[in-house]
Parts: structure tokens; C-alpha cells; sequence
């Protein structure tokens, strides 16, 4: 929560930033690039070098080079230092994610669906409070307000300095918390595993694109069409990100009780009338369709992390890594397509345009069966036994 709290500051500043430095929406599509796209570049690795190597402290390194980011976007001077301090922050998120998810599959005790969204919700229940706590600290003290949102990192960086050590002991005890059990269920032949994982980014791409145009401009797109303040525009942008941390939260357990690939189903396929109608509502709709949206979609993400760990075991932190870093990636990179087609069209358009995203969810019924339920009873069963 601390973590995301202070990644999602960002996109909440983004009209102070846009009338402190007279930003054109490319401009912020770019410092959302350059935040995201260090995330996602440098996440895969981190996750491949802690699989083989333990580096627990990790994660208050990953909060520490995020308060430098911070402290360097509260004090910029210019363009260019804002996306150095953008690409900092995503620097401190691709080091802090790989490592904290394979940290919370090793306390899961074996429901790691479970595991995954109550971290997870974490993450967004922090994302909720960023336009939240910027509408109320940031926005009256203008660029300069960032810096007190520092005072969340230096706690973060406590915590996780203790959090470090309890990881360090447990993994020492249990080797296999941390990582992946092989099961009959997940030896499938190379060329269906690389289909599925390209079918899994499919559905990231679709999910996370389609939230970068509401995370990233929901608050301008509800300016510019409704006429609100800046201050609303954060409020409406505070309950979407709400709804979306709700949907986090049940997506996990309900994959562990149900199946994986029936969230998936629900989560991106099911969320498409609710996006086709959203560019056509009033102001009262547009908000109650958002928080639909946000809490539909947002429950996919934790089911697919855990359904592409069970499809590679024995690389927790690499596909953690993978997964966290592409979600940051097509978010920046739909944040910076999505800014450019803004300032070439309007950004009504683009929300006409994103809604057809969700209809990529038809090729959830490429995915293989992997998980049914026994097998979820017997990992939570062997992880539990001491080693």
C-alpha cells in the first residue's frame, strides 16, 4: 500500500504538473512512458537474479530509489528532470515487485490466489488513496507538495527492512515457500506453455491498456467533457481506483474456489458491455460505470499471475517480474499512444476507441486446464510441511 501509495502520486499530479510546466498531453503520455517503461525493462531481471539468489533487502532498496524519485519530482526545475524523477520511481517499483511477490507466496500456506490479491490489494488500495491524499496535500501547496508524501516511503522503507528479515529467516527454514512446486498439471509441452503465456499478455495488454486511459485521463476526460474541477475529477478518479482495489482483493480467492481461467473470462470479456457504454453516459453514469469497470476488471491480474506461476514452476520471481514489469509496460506505453491520439483527436475519442480493448478476453479459450481443485489442496498441504 505504502509502495503504490507513492507510485500513483504521479498520474494524480498530472494537471498541476500540466499547468505548472504547460505540458501538452504527449508530453505526459511521455512521463508516464518513461515511469512505466523503467518498471517494466528492469523487473524481469530483478525476478530472474532473486530466483537465484535470495537479496530480501530488495525491497526497502526498491522504496529507497522511490523516494529519490520523489524528492526529485517535487523539486524539478524542467521537463527533462520530471521524467528523471518519473524514471526513478519506476526504477524503485521494478526492484521492490519480484521480490514481494514471491514474499507473500511464501506466507500464502498454500492459497496463493489468496496470497497474491491481499498483496495485491494493497498495491491498489494505495493507487485509491494517491489522487485522494494529492487532492487534499499536493493541490494546495502546487509541485512542491510531492515532497510530503515522502514521509510514506520512510515508513515503507521501516517496515520492509523488518519484512526483509522475517523473509531472509523463512526462506532459510523452508527453501520451498518460495517457490513453485512442479505438478503433473504444469508439465505441458514448450510450445503450448509459450502459447499461453503470450495469450496471458494478451489479456495484460488488453486490462492494463484499457486502464491507463482512465488512470492516466479519466480526470481530463471528465474536465473536458463535464466541465467538473480538478478536484472532483481526483474524487471520481479516488472511487474508480476504489472499486478497482475491491475488485483485487476478491479476484484471487474467487480463482483459488472456482478457477483461474473463469475469472479471467468474467474479468475481461465480461467487462466489455459496461466499456461500450461508458463514452455515451452522463456525468451520474460515467462515475457508476467506472466503479463497475474498475471493480470487474481489476480482478484478473492476480488470477493471471498465479495461473503463469503453475504454468512455469520453479520461477516465481521471473514471472512475477515479468508480469508486474509488462503490466507497467503496456501501461506506459498505452499512457504515451493513448496522450499523443488525445492531442491528434480528443480524448472522448479515446474512450470510444479503448472500449473494444476488453473483447481481446475470446482468447482466454486458448488456455489450458491447469488448476483444478485437488491440486490447490495438495500444494497447500506440501507447502505446509517443514523441510
Amino acid at each position: 500500500m505504502l509502495n503504490d501509495l507513492v507510485q500513483a502520486l504521479l498520474p494524480s499530479v498530472y494537471p498541476i504538473l500540466q499547468g505548472s510546466f504547460h505540458l501538452s498531453f504527449g508530453q505526459i503520455g511521455l512521463i508516464a512512458l518513461v515511469n512505466q517503461v523503467t518498471a517494466s525493462l528492469f523487473q524481469p531481471f530483478v525476478g530472474l537474479y532473486t530466483d537465484r539468489t535470495a537479496a530480501p533487502y530488495f525491497l526497502p532498496v526498491g522504496m529507497s530509489v522511490s523516494l529519490l524519485g520523489l524528492l526529485t519530482l517535487a523539486f524539478a526545475p524542467s521537463f527533462g528532470w520530471l521524467l528523471a524523477g518519473a524514471a526513478l520511481v519506476g526504477v524503485g517499483s521494478a526492484v521492490f515487485h519480484p521480490e514481494s511477490s514471491r514474499v507473500a507466496r511464501m506466507a500464502s500456506g498454500g492459497q496463493h490466489g489468496f496470497a497474491q490479491s491481499f498483496f495485491q490489494v494493497g498495491g491498489s488500495t494505495g493507487t485509491a488513496f494517491g489522487p485522494l491524499l494529492a487532492a487534499f496535500i499536493v493541490l494546495p501547496h502546487g509541485q512542491h507538495g510531492m515532497a510530503w508524501f515522502g514521509v510514506f516511503a520512510v515508513v515503507g522503507i521501516v517496515l520492509l527492512i523488518r519484512i526483509s528479515r522475517w523473509a531472509k529467516h523463512r526462506r532459510a527454514a523452508h527453501p520451498s515457500l518460495s517457490h513453485a512446486r512442479l505438478s503433473p498439471h504444469a508439465e505441458l509441452p514448450k510450445g503450448r506453455v509459450m502459447v499461453a503465456l503470450a495469450v496471458l499478455m494478451a489479456l495484460v495488454f488488453s486490462k492494463f491498456v484499457y486502464l491507463a486511459s482512465l488512470s492516466s485521463y479519466y480526470t481530463f476526460y471528465l474536465i473536458s467533457r463535464f466541465h467538473v474541477s480538478v478536484q472532483s475529477s481526483q474524487l471520481h478518479l479516488f472511487a474508480f481506483l476504489g472499486a478497482a482495489a475491491a475488485g483485487t482483493f476478491f479476484g484471487g480467492p474467487i480463482g483459488d474456489r472456482v478457477g483461474r481461467k473463469w475469472v479471467m473470462w468474467v474479468s475481461i470479456l465480461g467487462v466489455l458491455p459496461f466499456t461500450l457504454a461508458l463514452p455515451y453516459a452522463n456525468l451520474f453514469w460515467t462515475g457508476v460505470l467506472s466503479v463497475i469497470i474498475g471493480f470487474v476488471i481489476a480482478s484478473a491480474f492476480s488470477a493471471i499471475l498465479v495461473y503463469a506461476q503453475e504454468l512455469v514452476p520453479g520461477r516465481i520471481g521471473m514471472i512475477s517480474g515479468l508480469f508486474f514489469g509488462l503490466a507497467f509496460g503496456m501501461g506506459g506505453i498505452g499512457a504515451a499512444v493513448l496522450g499523443k491520439l488525445a492531442d491528434m483527436t480528443s480524448i472522448v475519442f479515446v474512450y470510444h476507441l479503448c472500449a473494444y480493448l476488453p473483447a481481446i478476453g475470446l482468447l482466454t479459450g486458448l488456455l489450458p486446464e491447469i488448476e483444478p481443485l485437488n491440486r490447490l489442496r495438495r500444494e497447500a498441504q506440501v507447502d505446509l510441511e517443514p523441510v
